[in-house]
């Protein structure tokens, strides 16, 4: 049906991460985002847009505050949304697969805590 967006899995928007001369994709709020050729326009520069690419940037997105003049940008950069099974409120976040994982979980919310406080720290 024309006018319909196609759907991408989170695997499939990975692969597109601007290494290797693939493309560079990134999703915000479930929607596709094909930026390679924004890259070099971005006001903040193309470093920013490269830590997202191939994956879900919406947190750091709206944690910035963008205009609506990039908004307007971002909607012409659209190639196709999210497949359900990949949205944000479909995904786990947190669950652990089996007993063996209870002491790298535990690792890896240290290093984000850890993380969060050099960032409130240092700015």
């Amino acid at each position: 049906m024309p006018g319909e967006l196609r759907e991408y899995t989170l695997a499939e928007v990975a692969q597109r991460n601007g290494k290797g001369g693939s493309p560079t994709w990134l999703v915000i709020r479930d929607i596709v985002y094909d930026v390679t050729s924004y890259m070099e326009d971005h006001p903040g520069g193309s470093e920013l847009i490269t830590e997202w690419a191939g994956k879900d940037g919406t947190k750091d997105f709206d944690d910035f505050g963008h205009s609506s003049d990039a908004m307007r940008i971002l909607r012409t950069l659209q190639v196709g949304v999210l497949a359900k099974c990949d949205q944000a409120k479909n995904r786990q976040t947190g669950g652990l697969k089996d007993v063996s994982d209870v002491g790298s979980e535990d690792n890896l919310l240290e290093k984000k805590r850890s993380k969060r406080r050099k960032f409130i720290l240092c700015g």
